[in-house]
């Protein structure tokens, strides 16, 4: 059997050669750096590929293409969880074995749902446009404690995000198709979305993007929420009927949104929720983090192991 041949970025060959020859000895490398044009008789030899975050946003879709010529690669692990992209299933069309990140950034994004919850509760917007304004304007802030927040989604985001929330004295209910019984709250199935809308102070949407889970979130079940509760997003942004949203966020309807995910990425300038005063945007940031991408590279280099000894793949797309 010949060396497998790795195609991963040269970020993650200069810091994790050592471990990448020790999980899979004699293993052979093409690097990329976004911009590079890798020749056809290096794509030919690629068995591996390896697309790390630090290709995002620009160099992926070049590192990509190289994977999808390639007439020789059998395994890419990706550093999402998400694999809504079309480029996925054309992967999976070939025939490649796909591996995911799941998990390795759930304990940021989960931090950054709270990090919305909290800011929206105390009106940290408000308060960077008085500092911004140089005004000293007291006013009465809110709680979280106490409050109702539903978590659409219990994988490891939504799982961490309702753990985190309870710790604030909050009463998480999550949601998802099957209760498995091991959640960190109350959880209901999703026959019971209409339910959980009428009783939550907050909403976080935190599932992947399926046939069954876009525009889950529109006009008819905003309308269902209390007056004035919370949205964050941290899942895609196709889960939610955008127009809708920004209509509720406008009428008050919804009291305040924190949205790391949206319909068109980037978000156009003339979009309306960039001039809401009561909206906090992130540009899809909410999973990166050092210790995020210093998991999804160890993840890799256990799954290179696996690999390696023929072993089960962890985080394999069935």
């Amino acid at each position: 059997m010949s060396a497998p041949v790795l195609f991963c970025s040269s970020v993650v060959w200069s810091k994790y050669a050592a471990q990448i020859r020790a999980a899979s000895p004699g293993i052979q490398v093409v690097t990329f750096r976004t911009g590079d044009r890798v020749s056809d008789e290096d794509a030919s030899r690629i068995t591996i590929a390896f697309s790390s975050d630090d290709l995002y946003p620009d160099g992926l879709p070049a590192f990509f293409k190289v994977c999808l010529d390639s007439p020789s690669l059998q395994w890419i692990q990706v550093f999402n969880a998400g694999i809504d992209h079309p480029v996925f299933a054309m992967m999976r069309s070939k025939g490649l074995r796909l591996t995911t990140g799941s998990g390795t950034s759930a304990i940021p994004i989960a931090q950054h749902v709270v990090m919305c919850l909290l800011a929206l509760a105390r009106d940290l917007p408000g308060s960077i446009v008085d500092q911004q304004r140089r005004e000293w304007r007291p006013r009465q802030i809110g709680d979280v404690e106490e409050r109702v927040v539903g978590v659409l989604g219990m994988g490891p985001i939504g799982a961490e995000a309702a753990r985190l929330a309870g710790h604030l004295g909050m009463r998480a209910i999550g949601m998802r198709r099957i209760v498995s019984g091991y959640e960190p709250c109350e959880t209901w199935t999703f026959d019971r979305l209409d339910e959980l809308l009428g009783v939550v102070d907050d909403l976080v949407l935190a599932l992947p993007l399926t046939a069954e889970t876009r525009q889950l979130i529109g006009a008819r079940e905003l309308a269902l929420l209390r007056p004035g509760a919370r949205l964050v997003n941290v899942g895609r942004g196709d889960l939610i009927d955008e127009s809708a949203m920004i209509a509720a966020l406008q009428s008050g309807q919804l009291g305040g949104a924190g949205l790391d995910v949206f319909a068109t990425e980037p978000l156009p300038t003339d979009n309306p929720l960039w001039n809401l005063p009561n909206v906090i945007i992130t540009p899809h940031t909410s999973g990166d983090s050092p210790l995020a991408t210093r998991r999804v590279n160890e993840l890799f280099i256990d799954n290179l192991r696996r690999w390696h000894g023929g072993e089960p793949l962890l985080h394999e797309v069935g």
